[in-house]
């Protein structure tokens, strides 16, 4: 999938989870100084950064199907190799990084196994391939009041909960199915405060991934009714976020095929 929307509606959007959520997957990821890591999917960049912090530009790549996305890591970080690609044809040569890292991407791939696949054939063998995904399936996901609001109002929506990964087990079949080796499943969180419902909600406006192409399908009174809900549903202003991501990393086969 890729987002048809500027990185700022993305950042207003997803940004204000996905860049809290960088630095405890990164660390799931086993992202060390000195490391070449490629953030696959990288979107505007909000994994991208944390991995600069952690390496330095000269270490990192990127990748993402946005050339918006793209534009906008190259004006982050103009030092890291970012380059418009999707995960399932991959711009680098074989075993060309230390770690491959997908934050918030699998579910989004159009072959996610052929994606992670993808991942594996550029990190060197003994290398470090992982991903997480939101758990849309309990719920966790800091966008999930609004499909629980949608689910409420018995709107024909499918919610995010069928995609790959963001379901207890999937994320580590997928990478089994990929032929990593040495497979591990985890859980990453994050915590984001909010001054108020209003501060909220308005991103959920800007049409940005599936709740947003969602929204924009809905007339004025049935968008007035969403919102409603969720105002019922988020707790009194100020209130936090804490949403969970499942996450997988696998290792790359020494004797795997190039």
């Amino acid at each position: 999938m890729t987002f048809a929307v500027s990185p700022e509606s993305y950042d207003r959007f997803m940004g204000r989870y996905s860049g809290p959520l960088a630095a405890a997957f990164a660390s799931f990821g086993g992202v060390e100084p000195g490391a070449r890591v490629v953030d696959v999917g990288c979107g505007p960049g909000a994994l991208t950064g944390e991995l600069v912090a952690r390496v330095g530009a000269g270490n990192v790549s990127a990748a993402d199907p946005s050339e918006a996305f793209v534009a906008a890591v190259h004006a982050r970080h103009p030092d890291v190799d970012a380059r418009v690609a999707a995960a399932e044809a991959l711009p680098f040569d074989d075993a060309t990084f230390d770690a491959a890292l997908a934050q918030l991407v699998v579910h989004f791939m159009s072959e996610p196994v052929a994606g992670i696949v993808e991942m594996s054939r550029v990190t060197r063998p003994g290398g470090v391939v992982a991903a997480c995904v939101w758990d849309f399936e309990n719920d966790r996901a800091p966008i999930s009041t609004f499909w629980r609001a949608v689910r409420d109002l018995e709107l024909d929506a499918p919610g995010e909960a069928h995609l790959a990964g963001a379901r207890a087990g999937h994320l580590v079949g997928l990478f089994t199915a990929a032929g990593l080796a040495d497979v591990e499943g985890g859980v990453v969180e994050t915590r984001v405060d909010h001054t108020g419902f209003d501060e909220w909600w308005e991103p959920f406006t800007l049409g940005v991934g599936p709740a947003g192409a969602f929204t924009a399908t809905l007339d004025t009174e049935v968008l007035e009714a969403v919102r409603a809900r969720c105002e019922e549903l988020v707790p009194p202003p100020p209130f936090a976020i804490t949403a969970a991501a499942w996450a997988a990393r696998g290792r790359v086969s020494p004797s795997a095929t190039r």
